[in-house]
């Protein structure tokens, strides 16, 4: 399986600590910033359908995993199991926060499943759909400049 790492959408619910601040790796979720929905990482969706189905799904109550201060919902167990083994390759980029605007903006804001893309085995999800087309425009540009401005977001929550 491909490893990929996804945005989170919904309701912002933040924690922090300045342990996990210091660990940030650009190309993964750090477990001190999550987005979440009613304590749900991305709203419910299950990370690893955009993987295995290529589209986002909802997840079935009854597998879930916590992770990074939230709740992961799979469709499946298998799904479960391979995100519990190893969630970075599954959790959305920044935290789950809209990929364009850590890029363009510096700032955190919600995203929607649906809009999401894949480049470079990781997972990217955007505000709606006129962020993801903006985003789309320049993929690699808006990438670098939101792994430059990413570990700052988080050191300044």
């Amino acid at each position: 399986m491909d490893r990929r790492t996804l945005l989170l959408g919904g309701a912002a619910a933040l924690t922090t600590s300045a342990a996990a601040a210091s660990l940030l790796l650009p190309r993964t979720l750090t477990p001190a910033l999550t987005f979440t929905r009613d304590g749900l990482a991305i709203g419910g969706t299950d990370p690893v359908a955009y993987w295995t189905h290529a589209r986002p799904i909802g997840g079935d109550p009854a597998h879930t995993h916590v992770w990074a201060n939230a709740t992961w919902r799979f469709i499946t167990a298998r799904n479960r199991d391979d995100f519990a083994a190893d969630p970075t390759a599954f959790a959305p980029a920044y935290g789950g926060f809209c990929a364009w605007a850590v890029a363009a903006k510096g700032a955190l804001f919600p995203t929607h499943p649906d809009n999401w893309a894949i480049v470079d085995d990781r997972l990217y999800l955007n505000f709606d759909d006129a962020v993801q087309a903006t985003w789309d425009t320049d993929r690699p540009g808006f990438i670098r400049q939101a792994d430059l401005r990413w570990p700052r977001i988080v050191a300044d929550i």
